[in-house]
C-alpha cells in the first residue's frame, strides 16, 4: 500500500492547471501539497458529492482537466454518479478514489463491503473509458502522465492504509478556499 500523502504529492506534480475537487481526508491533506491552490475546490459537508461536482465542472470547462480526489466511503454514498459520469463521458474527468476501507474522517468505522468489491470493476461496468488500481507509489508515479493524457472519464483507485486518525495538518476554512477559487475564476474570465 502507498501512503496517501505520497500519492497526493504525485498527483500534485502531474496536475498541471487542472481544477482539483477534494473531499473527506483529501480536504485536510491536499492543501499541504498543492502547487496551484487557486484552482482547488474543497467540498465539505457533502459526503458523496465530489464526483457529481467534478462532473459539472468538467462539462462547464471542457478545455481543462478536472481531478476529483474522493474517498471510498464517500463514493459509496453516491455510486449512481459512476453511471451518470460514464453516460455523459467527459474526456477531461479523472476520478481518484483513496481506498482505505474505513470512514477515516468520522472515526475509522469500516465501510460496507470492505474487501468484497472493486471500484475499478464498478467503474468499468458503469462505462468509464478507463479504470486503474494502484497499490504502490512507484507504478502510480510512472503511470500518471499517461493516465492523465488518455481521454476520460477515468477512475484511479489508490490503495492506502486504513488510518483511523485525522491528519495533524491545519485546516483551511472552506470559505477561504471558495473565495480563492472564485477569484481565480474571475481572473481567468470564466
Amino acid at each position: 500500500m502507498m501512503d496517501s500523502m505520497d500519492a497526493l504529492w504525485a498527483i500534485s506534480r502531474h496536475r498541471g492547471d487542472a481544477i482539483v475537487v477534494t473531499t473527506m481526508t483529501a480536504n485536510a491533506e491536499w492543501p499541504q501539497v498543492t502547487k496551484n491552490p487557486a484552482y482547488d475546490l474543497p467540498l465539505s459537508g457533502a459526503m458523496g458529492k465530489a464526483s457529481s461536482l467534478g462532473l459539472g465542472l468538467s462539462l462547464a470547462r471542457p478545455e481543462r482537466r478536472v481531478l476529483v480526489l474522493d474517498g471510498d466511503g464517500s463514493l459509496l454514498m453516491n455510486l449512481g454518479s459512476l453511471v451518470t459520469i460514464a453516460h455523459v463521458a467527459p474526456p477531461n474527468l479523472y476520478h481518484f478514489v483513496f481506498q482505505n476501507n474505513v470512514y477515516r474522517v468520522s472515526g475509522g468505522q469500516p465501510v460496507p463491503g470492505a474487501g468484497k468489491f472493486s471500484f475499478v470493476a464498478l467503474a468499468l461496468a458503469a462505462g468509464y473509458a478507463a479504470a486503474y488500481d494502484f497499490q504502490e507509489l512507484e507504478p502510480l508515479e510512472m503511470s500518471l502522465p499517461q493516465v492523465l493524457e488518455r481521454p476520460g472519464p477515468a477512475l484511479i483507485c489508490l490503495q492506502v492504509p486504513s488510518l483511523r486518525e485525522r491528519a495533524p495538518y491545519p485546516i483551511t476554512p472552506t470559505s477561504a478556499m471558495l473565495s480563492r477559487f472564485r477569484e481565480a475564476l474571475a481572473k481567468a474570465k470564466i
